[in-house]
């Protein structure tokens, strides 16, 4: 519990904590229910959201990038955080005020992932806890994690009830608006202004073309991909879990009650983390990533069968490994570099976006969901293995 009390002496840090929350609301609240949104109401179809998810990997992995080098080039991550603030409620806003085809594509595919603004939180995090011991530091960053997953607990059994009562699953749209406009708010009024953390956050001096020398240097560039590669899973769980649990003329009550428990017990594993032996944490992502394959894999095989609940604590073990250790892995690899280093955990997430998207494209072109999660969980072993192998020269 000494994390949570360093996150409620420190305003930075408090503020950062109510945005990670915040920004949980907002992907619970989308996330087990945009792919059948797409394939079912909008007619887009299996390949048509593939193409959507192919999209916003390039949005966001632009979008992250510049705005992480900008931040460290500049240390000015207020305007940056407020941008992505605005894109959120831009997006929302034209699904709730405008809903077609056209708005979803521009919401999900361009404007949503162009927010950059959960790697900055990490930044700043970062930033706020450098004096600390890299314990503290550590237990600071994935007790912030857990909090993205904390909203999961109450809002998607929320929304199942609704659901179940007729709601239509349209009203997730002006809902994700009244978080975003929290958001923003919560960003204008407590984001630290440019120079108010002085010493602890200089503009680096690096120009764009040096700065992408870092990121593409080629031992950081394998063990990005190799995480981006452990991240697919969680990519193709969201489409796979949200499709094989929803019937096609029912609610998406079975799914949104799945994913809040999933991510409920995720939080008390995230919080055991500091407890967990000091071994490499290639190692442990390694056994994170095979406990998330099996919950990957036993979602279709077992979406019609009492048995799928004992696939919940697989996923949320699993994640809670795979979700917060390659964070604080990346942050290690850039330690004077946190806005690039943040650029960095998108880059991994929009290399797992592609692969989960190929996954998934040739998972139900070749037979269905089932398929396309045996895939998915395929190409996260083998990017667990890569890791391993790419530590395995390190002391």
């Amino acid at each position: 519990m000494q994390a949570l009390r360093l996150i409620w002496r420190d305003p930075t840090l408090r503020m950062v904590a109510g945005l990670m929350a915040l920004q949980g609301a907002l992907l619970c609240t989308f996330g087990p229910f945009v792919s059948v949104l797409a394939v079912r109401s909008f007619g887009l179809g299996n390949v048509g959201y593939a193409c959507v998810m192919f999209i916003s990997t390039v949005v966001a992995v632009t979008s992250a990038l510049y705005s992480g080098i900008r931040a460290d080039q500049t240390a000015n991550r207020r305007a940056i955080a407020l941008f992505a603030g605005g894109v959120v409620v831009a997006g929302v806003a034209a699904m709730t005020f405008l809903p077609s085809t056209i708005s979803f594509v521009l919401a999900h595919a361009l404007l949503l992932p162009a927010n950059s603004l959960f790697g900055q939180l990490f930044a700043q995090a970062r930033l706020a806890t450098i004096t600390l011991p890299p314990p503290q530091r550590d237990s600071v960053q994935s007790t912030i994690r857990a909090l993205l997953a904390l909203p999961f607990v109450v809002i998607l059994p929320l929304w199942s009830l609704a659901f179940a009562q007729g709601v239509p699953v349209m009203t997730i749209y002006p809902a994700g608006l009244l978080v975003g406009i929290a958001m923003l708010t919560l960003i204008w009024t407590g984001w630290p202004s440019r120079g108010s953390m002085a010493g602890r956050d200089l503009p680096s001096g690096l120009s764009l073309r040096a700065a992408l020398a870092e990121v593409t240097a080629p031992g950081l560039a394998l063990r990005i991909a190799a995480l981006g590669a452990v991240s697919a899973g969680g990519t193709a769980y969201w489409a796979v879990m949200g499709l094989a649990l929803t019937p096609a003329t029912g609610t998406g009550g079975n799914a949104a009650l799945y994913a809040g428990l999933v991510a409920g017990l995720e939080v008390p594993f995230m919080l055991a983390l500091p407890l967990l032996p000091r071994w490499k944490r290639a190692h442990l992502i390694a056994i994170g990533t095979a406990l998330y394959a099996v919950h990957l894999v036993g979602i279709p095989l077992l979406a019609h069968s009492p048995y799928l609940w004992l696939m919940l604590i697989p996923g949320a073990a699993g994640g809670a490994l795979t979700l917060t250790l390659p964070i604080i892995y990346l942050q290690d690899q850039l330690s004077e570099r946190p806005g690039t280093a943040a650029a960095l955990m998108s880059l991994k997430k929009v290399a797992g976006d592609a692969l989960a998207a190929g996954s998934f494209a040739l998972g139900t072109a070749l037979s269905g969901y089932t398929l396309a999660a045996v895939l998915a969980a395929a190409v996260t072993l083998a990017g667990a293995g890569a890791l391993v192998l790419a530590d395995a020269k390190r002391p």
